[in-house]
């Protein structure tokens, strides 16, 4: 029952009631993990799957995002340390320098986060050598830039040059994301993929990942 009533806060945009919801299921004995896995996690794929069906449109796949992340926020603290999540790997993202955007790199990353990856978000205007380092000390397996405006796009190519500079970037997937980004930009500077929105960029992730 709190399972479901976690995946259906999500499915219905439940940002009123999703902190209740949260904090009866904790009560009730639900290990925080599988509430994650196998309630939050569950209504955020369904919204994604009505997504990209064209059934759904950016604002609820936000809006549910938001409600996941609130509910995750009061979970996280009672998972215990070590706990397998999925093992899918380490994710760094990180909007480029220069640039503020963060709703299409945040919904990226909770939406990758409840498919077993571990999320490492770096936030706004963030510099090559920070996503660099960051993604070298943590062995990450991908890296993901986002950028909205072509001004901030060109700094794309200094994190895969960066990376290649550290001798990591033949074992780590680098993807990009944004408006001004396109496929063939993603080819031109040496990128693995490009994705033009968040369930786009799990399906590719999680492909770029099994080929390795």
């Amino acid at each position: 029952m709190h399972l479901t009533r976690l995946k259906d806060a999500v499915v219905n945009c439940d940002l009123e009631n999703v902190e209740s919801i949260t904090k009866s299921a904790l009560t009730a004995g639900v290990d925080p993990l599988k509430a994650i896995q196998e309630g939050l996690a569950k209504g955020i794929r369904e919204v994604g799957d009505r997504y990209g069906r064209g059934e759904a449109y950016l604002p609820e796949l936000v809006m549910a995002a938001n409600v996941m992340s609130k509910g995750v926020a009061i979970l996280e603290p009672s998972i215990p340390k070590g706990a397998d999540r999925g093992g899918l790997g380490k994710v760094v993202l990180g909007t480029v320098e220069g640039d503020i955007h963060d709703i299409g790199k945040s919904l990226v990353g909770t939406i990758l986060g409840t498919a077993g990856f571990d999320i490492i978000d770096l936030g706004v205007d963030v510099p090559a050598g920070k996503l660099v380092e960051t993604s070298v000390s943590n062995k990450a397996k991908i890296v993901g830039m986002s950028a909205l405006m072509t001004t901030t796009m060109v700094h794309m190519p200094d994190v895969i040059a960066g990376l290649a500079a550290k001798g990591v970037r033949k074992g780590t997937i680098v993807m990009v994301g944004g408006a001004p980004t396109t496929k063939e930009w993603a080819k031109e500077i040496g990128a693995d993929a490009q994705a033009g929105d968040a369930v786009e960029g799990l399906a590719l992730a999680k492909d770029l990942i099994s080929r390795r």
